[in-house]
């Protein structure tokens, strides 16, 4: 609390004269300060007066930050050292500090504050993982596709060549590679089958054909 009374501020303000509209809007705006105060409230801050004067309809609370309005902010700056700063806001006690404050035992409650310690930092943890993580799982085997007719529910398909394993995509490209044929004394007919140099069909019409579909090729 301070000796200055708002009362003689309010005197000095309309001393200054000026047109009556302000005159009688500075003395609505003291009366209005003066019932806050009397309620007990602290709290005089431009927002909170801005809104009660608006209520009231003695001014835009907006209009109390405009340059004109210097004589209502020293009016209300006024009342807000007469009254003091504003109460500090209670802080919430959290349970696991009413449950600390139980265990009488220090040397127990510095080891219980340190585990509910980490475990928020654990929680905090998480939630920012949860927050920013998304993770996909795709259980489609490898090389499957979707296809799906319409009006019907979706299929996976999963083509012969995305069953084999590298070894056997292997083997099978090299039995029907020309170097590999060559070698053996064999080639290619015209029809996929397999020929030796006497030209005696070793693996039937169709066959490197049929490997190169199944490869995919």
């Amino acid at each position: 609390m301070t000796e200055i009374h708002p009362d003689a501020v309010l005197e000095l303000l309309l001393g200054k004269g000026g047109r009556s509209n302000r005159r009688a809007n500075l003395a609505k705006m003291h009366e209005l300060c003066r019932k806050q105060h009397e309620a007990g409230t602290r709290d005089f801050s431009l927002p909170a007066i801005g809104r009660l004067a608006e209520a009231e309809g003695i001014m835009k609370g907006r209009a109390l930050y405009n340059a004109p309005s210097a004589d209502y902010r020293a009016l209300i700056e006024a009342w807000a050292t007469y009254a003091g700063p504003p109460a500090p806001k209670l802080t919430k006690t959290l349970a696991s500090h009413e449950y600390l404050m139980r265990i009488e035992d220090p040397a127990i409650r510095a080891i219980m504050q340190a585990i509910i310690a980490e475990r928020d930092k654990l929680k905090a943890q998480l939630n920012v993982l949860k927050a920013n993580t998304q993770v996909i799982v795709d259980r489609r085997p490898l090389g499957a596709t979707i296809t799906a007719a319409p009006g019907a529910q979706p299929v996976t398909v999963l083509t012969l060549s995305a069953q084999l394993t590298p070894s056997e995509r292997e083997a099978l490209q090299k039995a029907v590679s020309t170097d590999y044929l060559d070698e053996r004394g064999l080639h290619e007919g015209s029809h996929g089958e397999i020929l030796n140099e006497r030209g005696r069909t070793m693996f039937e019409v169709g066959f490197a054909r049929a490997i190169r579909k199944v490869l995919g090729g």
